[in-house]
């Protein structure tokens, strides 16, 4: 049967076979004269081997045929009580197999992004993750929510050391609270800036007083969906087609053109050089949206002759070759 495992399906067959021989059971002792009640009764005490007497006296045919019941019968609930305890057992060692293979799995993990909280918000993060090619690891305290993950995942309380542990946070690049309850999200925040410093957080926050509780708690971002979902309907109405555009850029995986943040490091050649030296838009095929410079400020349309740094980052727009080109030149 489709969906079903051979296991259940051999169990199925037992206890069919096990019914049917109550039923020839019941049938034969009626036919030897007993009631339907008796004929039931001496059919299940002769199977179960509980040895009370016969119901009636026995003659040459009753023996045999009760002999013929002792050994089908036994031998059926038998087989049907060892098929049911291997159903179980293999259930739960696969389980525990499974389990261990995931934990070792995680433990392997470096560099990965940490979901905490399998709803809406907490999938449409981590499936946007998955495409931009992140390891993930998903966290959630209710075991039914994550059947079917494609992730790795974590059964556990989150706000809790030893499950924050268990998905690896101190080799993790960053961590998402999307939690339902804002306190919940703090406290996540709270534990996991004090077991990686180096951690980059990005909390959900429900209430626009919280935005500033989680910020002091160690969030690198926060974010209010509600917010962010009302002001992109705003665009799509106020201006539909930079919405849009934005939304290609950002989002379209069909499109071969996209938006993309490449920070300078100190071994880059580009450390030290101006825009208009490094000539990326020639050179690499990228057009410079902005930099974001030492100072964490924003500059956009940024002057040719701005002088990039180490740290620096580089906001360009471009094909998916010419940004991996222009990722090895800042490297």
């Amino acid at each position: 049967m489709s969906g079903v495992s051979p296991a259940i399906s051999r169990v199925r067959v037992a206890l069919g076979m096990f019914g049917a021989i109550i039923v020839i059971g019941t049938i034969g002792y009626r036919l030897f004269g007993f009631s339907w009640v008796d004929a039931v009764y001496q059919t299940v005490t002769t199977i179960t081997t509980v040895g009370f007497r016969e119901v009636e006296p026995f003659g040459t045919a009753e023996k045999w045929f009760t002999m013929a019941i002792i050994v089908t019968g036994v031998s059926t609930a038998l087989y049907t009580l060892t098929l049911m305890v291997q159903v179980v057992v293999e259930g739960q060692f696969r389980e525990f197999v499974g389990r261990r293979r995931m934990d070792k799995r995680i433990a392997g993990m470096r560099g990965h992004v940490i979901v905490c909280g399998w709803g809406r918000v907490g999938r449409a993060v981590a499936n946007d993750l998955a495409r931009n090619g992140r390891s993930i690891v998903v966290v959630d305290i209710d075991p039914a929510r994550l059947v079917g993950a494609p992730y790795a995942t974590i059964v556990g309380d989150v706000t809790l050391d030893a499950t924050l542990r268990a998905a690896g946070v101190e080799h993790a690049q960053a961590l998402v609270a999307a939690l339902q309850a804002d306190a919940e999200n703090l406290f996540v925040t709270l534990s996991s800036r004090a077991m990686n410093p180096d951690l980059f957080i990005v909390a959900r926050a429900r209430a626009d007083e919280s935005i500033g509780k989680l910020s002091r708690a160690g969030a690198d971002r926060v974010v209010n969906p509600q917010e962010l979902g009302a002001a992109r309907m705003a665009s799509f109405v106020v201006q539909p087609n930079v919405a849009e555009f934005v939304d290609v850029v950002m989002h379209e995986r069909s499109m071969d053109f996209r938006m993309q943040e490449v920070q300078i490091t100190p071994g880059s050649r580009l450390a030290g050089v101006s825009l208009r030296a490094a000539n990326l838009r020639q050179g690499a095929g990228v057009l410079v949206l902005a930099v974001r410079g030492d100072d964490g400020s924003f500059t956009t349309n940024p002057d040719p002759d701005l002088i990039l740094h180490p740290g620096n980052v580089v906001i360009a727009v471009g094909t998916a070759d010419a940004l991996a080109l222009l990722d090895k030149v800042c490297a």
